[in-house]
């Protein structure tokens, strides 16, 4: 009978006998597990010599000896001789040191599992009798598909220490959450969310996962930061996993940064998983790269609520692309401010209303009328603004447009 186990390997001594295809496999997997991987072969491939080049393994090109297996905690025995092999696996036997063959598993104290990851699980199929790998890598993919997609309530059961796991959800569309996101909120016990970003996946939750809005809108501010910050430390000092779910990237004006201070001061252990941030992806969506040789080759991020500052109609009259978040009040003042300085008045101007979403709305106009534009067009937030030649609708469709100074100079 086979029981299936999960060594910790992390700092610890393996070794693999035999440098080829197999061994370097096996090698890298336990390298991704922390472990101090001593390769053995006498003519090693080119891969296990470039690994020990990079300092990431110890190679010993030479036949292996008994003596290698000092201190070893799991042996690898995969070289291409068999009885090498058998030698290498009544030797562990005699240490009582566990032994993969890889030639022979039936002869081996040890099997390696067909292992996926999921989030901070492993799950790993094992044949219990003659070895097949395939078959155990099949069912291992089945099961992770089956985790991967919700299946499976993920909150931990046993009592432990609560923590706080702050995860960008993105502009709003919910496949662009990012995998490591769909798996923090599926180990929630509590998730404090936005008005913004990917809310519709809460709605896959179990039943008894609490579920605490706070979101904001410009101009009504329920829940003052200080409370959301309250809120988040009292639930995971109670042992509870605390999901904070923010539009866009928590530390690119999401106070992902205040939250963090929040839960150190309070001695909370608090994990960062990055959002895909609305300033680039929205208008990616929209059709605007905010970055194109030749014609922008540097981009600036702003809040609206820093108005016109001279870092904005700076970046303007160098002609970068400048992205304003939370701007649509803002965006008259800041034209304004822009004209006063010298920028194009002919500069284009493109805000995208409810980017990535089924409701995306894009208005266009230059620094000039855009003031006049937008309020005409009645446009409202959430919204992304674009200023830049970049903005210029059908920018990606006009090779001439789409293309800088230079390379139409080189053109001819």
């Amino acid at each position: 009978m086979t029981s299936l186990v999960g060594l910790d390997l992390a700092g610890r001594r393996v070794v693999v006998v035999g440098a080829g295809a197999v061994g370097v496999r096996r090698t890298r997997r336990f390298l991704e597990d922390g472990a101090r991987v001593v390769l053995v072969d006498p003519d090693p491939s080119d891969d296990a010599r470039r690994m020990a080049s990079h300092g990431d393994v110890d190679l010993l090109e030479r036949q292996v000896a008994e003596t290698d297996l000092d201190d070893a905690w799991l042996v690898v025995a995969a070289t291409a001789d068999d009885t090498v092999n058998a030698r290498v696996s009544a030797w562990c036997e005699d240490r009582r040191t566990w032994c993969v063959n890889a030639s022979d598993a039936r002869t081996g104290s040890a099997r390696v599992a067909a292992t996926g990851r999921h989030g901070d699980l492993a799950i790993g199929v094992v044949g219990v009798e003659a070895p097949d790998p395939r078959r155990a890598a099949t069912v291992r993919d089945a099961l992770v598909r089956h985790v991967s997609a919700g299946q499976v309530d993920l909150r931990r059961h046993r009592p432990g220490h609560g923590r706080v796991v702050l995860v960008g959800s993105g502009p709003g569309d919910p496949d662009l959450l990012t995998t490591g996101g769909r798996e923090a909120v599926r180990t929630a016990d509590v998730v404090v969310t936005d008005r913004l970003g990917a809310t519709g996946i809460l709605d896959e939750l179990p039943d008894d996962v609490l579920v605490v809005d706070v979101g904001k809108s410009p101009t009504n501010h329920p829940v003052p930061q200080e409370e959301i910050n309250r809120i988040l430390v009292e639930h995971a000092l109670a042992g509870r996993t605390v999901v904070r779910f923010k539009g866009g990237d928590p530390y690119v004006f999401g106070r992902g940064g205040e939250e963090v201070h929040a839960c150190r001061a309070a001695g909370v252990e608090v994990e960062i998983v990055p959002g895909i941030t609305s300033a680039f992806s929205v208008p990616a969506l929209a059709g605007i790269p905010v970055t194109q040789r030749g014609v922008a080759t540097s981009v600036l991020v702003t809040s609206g609520h820093a108005g016109a500052d001279p870092a904005t109609t700076g970046a303007l009259a160098a002609g970068a692309t400048v992205v304003l978040l939370m701007a649509v009040t803002s965006l008259p003042d800041i034209c304004a401010a822009a004209l006063a300085d010298g920028v194009d008045p002919d500069l284009p101007v493109a805000v995208v209303e409810r980017g990535s979403t089924a409701h995306e709305r894009v208005t266009r106009a230059t620094v000039a009328t855009a003031s006049t534009v937008m309020a005409d067009a009645g446009v409202r937030p959430p919204a992304i603004v674009v200023i830049g030649r970049v903005a210029a609708e059908g920018f990606l469709d006009d090779p001439v447009c789409a293309t800088g100074p230079s390379r139409r100079r080189h053109d001819g």
